[in-house]
């Protein structure tokens, strides 16, 4: 089957020994599940403006972007994901939740029980393994 790659960035933020995750909105694909933020690269855009426009309209948040962390891609049954994290620094501790259920900080023991959406799972392990 051949389906459409879809470029999404997410921000990997740690502070103080955990890391930002945000649950999805209740309206949204894979409701409720837990995700890095981030969403799909427009055309016209860099990876790294994508991620700054998306933090900005969905947390009302800045962050400054440290690095570049592996891709993956997942494959879901009608697309299929190239995610794009990026390791990021928050340039201000204050956020609002515009489309996420809830936002949370998270312990390095505790990612692996969050239920992720299927393209965060890989990402959660390879924080919980190499950034911590």
């Amino acid at each position: 089957m051949n389906r459409p790659l879809v470029r999404v960035t997410c921000a990997v933020i740690i502070r103080e020994g955990r890391v930002f995750a945000a649950r999805r909105g209740k309206q949204s694909r894979q409701a409720l599940k837990w995700e890095f933020p981030g969403g799909k690269v427009e055309h016209g855009e860099t990876d790294e403006e994508c991620l700054q426009r998306e933090l900005a309209e969905e947390l009302s948040m800045k962050v400054h972007i440290l690095q570049r962390l592996p891709s993956h891609i997942h494959p879901y049954e009608d697309f299929t994901i190239e995610l794009l994290p990026f390791l990021c620094e928050l340039l201000s501790f204050h956020h609002e939740n515009r489309e996420h259920h809830e936002t949370a900080w998270l312990r390095p023991d505790e990612l692996s029980a969050m239920d992720w959406t299927e393209a965060d799972v890989p990402l959660a392990a390879f924080i919980k393994e190499h950034l911590f």
